[in-house]
């Protein structure tokens, strides 16, 4: 009799299965984020998505609402964005998924300067007639407990 184990069991299989979903659409959201093509970025997110980012406003509500930041930020930049998902730790369980990461963006700016910053982000999906969808979005970054200021420098 062969013992059950993580490896053979069909619900593992699934959440393998799964979990290779959720990091293509993750890989195919970096792409569009690097090319910055905002049709292929905002087909990530659900029409009912919520997110909490580090500029304001405080939470934001929607796929539009989504679009107007990211055409806004993607626009920021003189070029392609260097953008990369460190420490990235995936959990799947049934149609919803998490996501964790430390993500490093490079790039110039319009305005001469050099971007070189991480960030903190937590990413929650749910499946939608086969597709992971993104429904909550949590950027962040730490703060100097002392000033009270970001610290966008601090290196992971």
């Amino acid at each position: 009799m062969q013992a059950i184990t993580p490896e053979n069991t069909s619900s593992s299989r699934t959440e393998d299965a799964d979990e290779k979903e959720v990091r293509a659409a993750i890989e195919d959201w970096l792409a569009a984020v690097r090319a910055k093509d905002t049709p292929r970025v905002l087909a990530h997110y659900a029409p009912d998505v919520i997110t909490f980012d580090i500029a304001p406003p405080f939470e934001s509500r929607g796929r539009d609402a989504i679009k107007k930041r990211w055409e806004i930020w993607s626009a920021s930049f003189d070029g392609p964005i260097g953008y990369r998902m460190d420490r990235l730790c995936l959990r799947v369980a049934g149609d919803a998924a998490f996501v964790h990461s430390i993500n490093h963006i490079t790039g110039r700016r319009r305005n001469g300067e050099h971007t070189d910053m991480y960030l903190r982000a937590t990413v929650g999906l749910r499946r939608e007639q086969g597709r992971w969808l993104v429904v909550h979005e949590h950027v962040s970054v730490p703060i100097d407990m002392d000033t009270l200021r970001p610290l966008f420098g601090v290196r992971p």
